[in-house]
């Protein structure tokens, strides 16, 4: 069974509760220390919450990690420590540490408040806790999927990676719904547990009042701003030298990369060795309202990443009315209409990177309207409300 949601639709007026209750178990959630991390799982809670939907959240992290809280937020999360051993190597026994772990406050949560759904992120750890969970409580349960490593075999090699796809495929067969992020994303499901899976495509939603357009700030330079990990399949290394050929035709240019990761040494390398090292600015970790000021005030918005289940960046760069610049065959692509209201570009393709930065740093009234395009996109059917209205719908299927 499958089906796509991708129309837009007002949300529910809030409703009393002591309707649906569902436990969110999920390794991504926002901390006091860092409001952007896990902000995908975190944001949605807020709309299902005006829906009438109540949720408890456990977040779980490895023991060997430094110890988390999120007492700040509006819906705290339990985290939740496990055994696991370090590396991908202990993923595909990751599940039943964490159902370990879980399976004695969720009793006591169960009785005092009956649990209705368990909506688990990712299917390791956590998707195969909730199905160890759902046998144990008689607690249905749905698993998202967040990227293309559907089955972590591109995480973990070997022996370890069929293990761990084996569990994967069990999970997501024993679970009422598969909700993926993308179409793409659920191709990657597909792929491994038949087409009659019972899948479902909810995109990521975003927040227009956050990410919205305003006066930018008054400046001498054309800003290009990257948001995403410091890791290979970002394409940060692509953009840099993009950049540094771009230079001699716009003298003003300025690379802004939000982010952190083990790429970063290497990528100042390159900046240097290229000429173009006082262009380049890594601006580290950055909250949400920081993520926002700087997509709101910069010329253009590229990440030319070659690995993407659908990318939350793109829509957000897109609501605050910038040109985005994503890369074709990844999950942005079932957004971004080319030269419509945004532009994609070939996976590691430099010339056309180049080209495309080129035609839209010149040329301001066509990044307006692909700007004003693009927060049309969104605010008519991605935003945080949209997809609330879908993860309820489907939690009251799931569950009805």
């Amino acid at each position: 069974m499958t089906e796509t949601l991708f129309s837009p639709e007002s949300p529910r007026p809030r409703a009393a509760h002591g309707g649906l209750h569902v436990l969110t178990l999920t390794p991504f959630y926002p901390n006091d220390d860092d409001d952007a991390s896990g902000c995908f799982v975190y944001e949605p809670l807020l709309w299902l919450d005006k829906a009438g939907i109540d949720n408890t959240v456990f977040a779980v992290q490895p023991l060997y990690r430094d110890t988390l809280s999120s007492k700040s937020l509006r819906i705290p999360a339990q985290w939740i420590r496990y055994f696991a051993l370090p590396s991908g190597f202990g993923l595909p026994t990751a599940g039943a540490f964490v159902f370990a772990h879980c399976i004695g406050k969720l009793r006591e949560l169960n009785r005092v408040r009956p649990i209705h759904l368990i909506h688990a992120h990712g299917a390791l750890p956590c998707g195969h806790a909730a199905m160890l969970l759902s046998r144990e409580l008689h607690i249905p349960f749905v698993v998202t999927v967040h990227g293309l490593d559907a089955y972590s075999t591109v995480q973990v090699r070997g022996w370890a990676g069929r293990w761990c796809r084996r569990i994967s495929q069990h999970t997501y067969m024993a679970s009422r719904r598969v909700i993926c992020v993308s179409e793409h994303v659920r191709e990657k499901v597909l792929q491994g547990i038949g087409r009659n899976g019972r899948t479902s495509v909810v995109y990521n939603g975003v927040d227009p009042d956050l990410f919205a357009p305003g006066n930018s700030v008054a400046s001498n330079h054309s800003v290009i701003l990257s948001v995403g990990n410091l890791i290979s399949v970002k394409g940060h290394e692509l953009l840099i030298r993009a950049v540094a050929s771009l230079v001699p035709q716009f003298p003003s240019l300025v690379l802004e990369i939000i982010g952190t990761g083990p790429e970063r040494q290497r990528l100042e390398r390159i900046s240097d060795e290229l000429g173009c090292g006082d262009r380049v600015r890594f601006l580290g970790r950055k909250s949400r309202r920081e993520t926002a000021t700087a997509m709101e005030n910069c010329t253009l918005f590229a990440l030319p990443s070659r690995y993407e289940g659908l990318g939350c960046v793109y829509l957000e760069a897109m609501s605050t009315e910038k040109a985005a610049v994503g890369c074709r065959e990844q999950g942005i692509a079932e957004i971004i209409q080319q030269g419509s209201n945004g532009f994609l570009v070939g996976p590691d393709n430099e010339r056309e990177l180049t080209l495309v930065l080129s035609m839209l740093l010149g040329d301001e009234q066509r990044r307006s309207n692909l700007g004003r395009a693009g927060r049309q996109t969104v605010v008519e059917a991605l935003t945080l409300a949209h997809q609330a209205e879908r993860l309820a719908r489907i939690y009251r299927e799931c569950v009805g």
